[in-house]
């Protein structure tokens, strides 16, 4: 995982699922998540962008 997906994972869930996985189902959920708390859409990120 690099830098800048970090720092995305940390700062905008949702850009750091798109920018992996585009659009789809996974983007949605990190979307809902986020919108429902940050930290809930931050570990939803972590989660999807550190497996492969």
């Amino acid at each position: 995982m690099s830098i800048l997906t970090i720092v995305l994972n940390i700062l905008l869930p949702p850009l750091a699922v798109f920018l992996k996985h585009g659009l789809g189902v996974t983007f949605l959920i990190s979307i809902l998540l986020t919108l429902l708390g940050w930290i809930p859409g931050m570990i939803h990120a972590f989660i999807v962008n550190g497996t492969k």
